[in-house]
């Protein structure tokens, strides 16, 4: 997008003088050799990223209409900028007299509307996560600022108007910020409906695996793992050792675990180092049942369910976790999805 965004600004503004010599050229060839690594890193691995990227925005999906996502999102960049500033940002941005003459203002505009527009269209074809159009707020912000405060040769009247509705939304902005901080910590919110539980009970989930952990280690080595990378990385911070720890896929779409020597690689350097038994820790969310492939790599397994509470002592949610002796392997799974 930013080099996008660059070149529709100089073929829209006055600076378009600037394509007909060769510092546009140079500059994108020298991002380009700063970028070779990421390039050859994915032609040497299949181009994941473009197939992650792929993945993530539908495009397997092909052309179709969906009228929900496209309010969901459109709900979603209301409510992430306010509702105030989001408004502000439209007449700020489409001022016609400086997307004519004044090439900082076309500046803004070039950064900001094409990101912002783009998204909102992709929405009309399948989802689209909020913080993807985040980047074209930068400048459109930035231009709302400058309409407000810096004249841009507005008659008084309508700057001081856009003063007072920026000082509105800045407020809003700001309660929503400490709302955010400030009612999770609290009982205000029924777990449902608060969308920071998820953030809260990780370090008693931590302590519990931990002390399970410290069991374990006295017998051999252990492999702590989940089906979920999002548990996975909670536990490696968390459980009080901070583990390496392994998200086997069980179904799942491809994730950076998967670059990562897996349970396998792991057993085998224990096995090197003179480890005879190894047990694993797998962590699941809710009240689960042991994959059967996992069954098959243990010689046998017990179940706990582990719940964790806030500070109010409100359940959050449960995890179950299972204590896998005696491991023989795993069956490699290769992702078919990205």
């Amino acid at each position: 997008f930013f080099l996008l965004s660059g070149l529709l600004f100089l073929l829209f503004s006055e600076k378009r003088a600037l394509l007909r010599t060769p510092y546009p050229y140079l500059a994108a060839g020298v991002s380009l050799v700063v970028f070779l690594p990421v390039i050859v890193w994915n032609a040497q691995h299949d181009w994941v990223t473009l197939r992650h990227t792929a993945g993530q925005a539908h495009i397997a999906s092909g052309l179709q209409l969906t009228p929900q996502a496209f309010a969901e999102f459109l709900g979603s960049q209301i409510g992430a900028v306010t509702p105030i500033l989001f408004v502000l940002t439209i007449p700020a941005l489409f001022i016609k007299h400086l997307l004519k003459k004044d090439v900082r203002h076309q500046f803004l505009f070039w950064f900001g509307v094409p990101i912002i527009v783009f998204f909102l269209a992709k929405s009309l074809q399948a989802k689209v996560q909020p913080n993807w159009a985040m980047t074209g707020y930068i400048t459109a912000l930035a231009a709302v600022c400058t309409a407000a405060f810096g004249g841009y040769g507005l008659p008084e009247k309508t700057r001081e108007r856009l003063r007072r509705f920026f000082h509105i939304g800045f407020a809003l902005a700001l309660l929503a910020t400490v709302a955010a901080h400030v009612v999770p910590a609290t009982t205000l919110l029924p777990v449902k409906l608060d969308p920071s539980a998820r953030l809260r009970g990780w370090q008693q989930m931590g302590a519990q695996v931990g002390a399970i952990e410290k069991m374990l280690t006295e017998q051999g080595g252990v492999l702590i793992f989940s089906d979920s990378y999002q548990v996975a990385s909670e536990l490696a911070f968390y459980v009080p050792t901070h583990p390496k720890t392994y998200c086997i896929n069980n179904g799942r779409r491809m994730n950076q675990y998967d670059f990562w020597p897996d349970m396998n690689s792991a057993a085998e350097t224990l096995k090197r180092t003179g480890v005879q038994a190894i047990n694993g820790i797998y962590v699941a969310a809710g009240n689960a049942t042991l994959p059967q492939s996992v069954a098959g790599a243990f010689e046998r397994f017990e179940k706990r369910v582990i719940p964790v509470y806030d500070k109010g002592q409100r359940p959050l949610r449960e995890y179950s976790v299972f204590i896998c002796y005696g491991f023989r392997g795993l069956a490699a799974v290769r992702p078919t999805t990205f």
